[in-house]
């Protein structure tokens, strides 16, 4: 291949921005400042939330990938999907935002060929459903574990019961099953629904 693809490394944000003649106009730690402090804004807690759970599965941390059929993976090899959704938003609102996520199957990423799937399905074993649950914007720091609650769901459970459906609620994800846990305790309920899948609730 004549441009393999480019592997990241991690920054320590002093590396300069320079201008052309490499006099240095800001750094890379500024940048990150402006582009990624909104972390109440629906694609940085997005972020923010895949790497709390990578947290809180000792999951190696150095750079996230972008083009991965799966957003995280244990030391163990189980594969997990984030996705995340809070009461609160960056901008204004009249009331508390409705939970949802998207769950849509998808075309996976093919690294050794360099080309996406042909046919479309839900990527990985497991599924993490972050909730940053806190409904006060005077105290919303989702830096705070505390304020979030996580609902895990085996990937098959997905399947079994709403097939192809592209985005479901909180309390549809509660009455398929889904196990909600602390940041304290996503890693033993990750193992054992792993090892033991939930059961649908009658409601």
């Amino acid at each position: 291949m004549k441009y393999p693809a480019i592997v990241p490394v991690p920054h320590t944000g002093k590396e300069h921005i320079t201008d052309e003649k490499g006099n240095p106009v800001s750094s890379l730690l500024d940048f990150w400042r402006w582009a990624h402090s909104d972390l109440m804004g629906n694609a940085e807690r997005g972020i923010l939330a895949e790497y709390l759970v990578a947290c809180a599965l000792d999951i190696p941390r150095n750079v996230r990938g972008l083009w991965d059929r799966y957003d995280l993976i244990t030391p163990e090899g189980i594969t997990i999907e984030v996705k995340s959704s809070g009461y609160l938003q960056s901008w204004g609102q009249e009331h508390l935002s409705t939970i949802s996520f998207g769950i849509a199957p998808t075309l996976g990423w093919d690294d050794k060929t360099n080309t996406y799937e042909t046919e479309s399905k839900r990527q990985t074993q497991v599924y993490v459903f972050c909730v940053h649950h806190h409904q006060e914007q005077e105290t919303a720091n989702p830096l705070d574990t505390s304020q979030w609650t996580f609902y895990v769901l085996p990937t098959k459970i997905l399947n079994e019961k709403v097939g192809t459906q592209k985005h479901i609620t909180l309390s549809s994800l509660r009455k398929l099953g889904a196990v909600p846990a602390s940041f304290g305790e996503l890693h033993r309920v990750i193992h054992e629904i792993k090892s033991k899948p939930p059961v649908e609730r009658v409601v």
